[in-house]
């Protein structure tokens, strides 16, 4: 469709060039460009720019039925039916990146708000930690996420840590997570509570290199911060310290 679209109309707008100025049938073929680029990806909105063009050319410019173009405003109809075709298919896969964006900020703020009430409904820390660690495995996409009490846990300080701000700091030095990726040989440690003394939950990103934005950082590290309900003594039972 990308390549043979721009073809097909060019050829029909060549029967009818006694009746269609060469102008109106390059309107025609921008608006099949434009329907290519704005319902396909970055490939198929600069083949159909291509397409669109030596189409042009051959079928609608002097002389007819050749890639040559002897009139300079043909010339400049072609190169716009090109620059238009890739202006298009980037803006609107600009777009279609922007509305991804919101729809995801959207799903955060949902998240977070779905765990603040459930904590201050009074839902079950078995509930509430259930919860917040599927979120955070959700929004960082690790591998897993697990929640572990003061009591069966004591702090590395050569472990990976998330701070609240969606800062990873490991071992005094703040890690450039868009650059280098989270880590992937050692689990990373994130607060739970407001306090210091709700436990933490362990983060383990190790199958692959994961690179989330500091928004999702700092989501990851506000959904933690709901798990404030005191947390019975017998959660966790068998689980080996970290």
């Amino acid at each position: 469709m990308a390549v043979a679209g721009p073809i097909v109309t060019a050829f029909a707008a060549s029967l009818l060039r006694d009746l269609l100025a060469g102008t109106s049938a390059a309107l025609v073929l921008v608006l099949v460009v434009v329907a290519v680029g704005v319902a396909a990806d970055r490939v198929a909105g600069v083949l159909a720019a291509l397409s669109a063009a030596a189409a042009f050319d051959y079928f609608l410019a002097v002389p007819y039925y050749q890639f040559a173009i002897l009139g300079r405003d043909d010339v400049e109809t072609a190169v716009l039916l090109l620059a238009i075709g890739i202006a298009v298919t980037e803006i609107s896969l600009w777009g279609r990146r922007q509305q991804s964006s919101a729809s995801r900020r959207e799903g955060y703020l949902t998240g977070v708000a779905h765990a603040a009430r459930m904590a201050a409904e009074g839902s079950s820390a078995e509930d509430l930690i259930a919860t917040v660690e599927r979120m955070i495995t959700e929004v960082l996409d690790l591998d897993d996420t697990r929640y572990v009490l003061p009591t069966e846990h004591r702090p590395d300080p050569d472990r990976p840590v998330l701070d609240r701000d969606g800062t990873l700091r490991w071992r005094g030095h703040a890690v450039d997570v868009a650059r280098e990726g989270l880590p992937t040989m050692d689990t990373i440690e994130l607060e739970a509570g407001r306090n210091g003394d709700r436990g933490r939950f362990l983060l383990t990103a190790a199958s692959r290199v994961r690179r989330p934005s500091p928004e999702q950082l700092m989501v990851a590290a506000t959904l933690a911060e709901q798990v404030t309900v005191p947390v019975p003594a017998g959660h966790g039972d068998g689980e080996a310290s970290d």
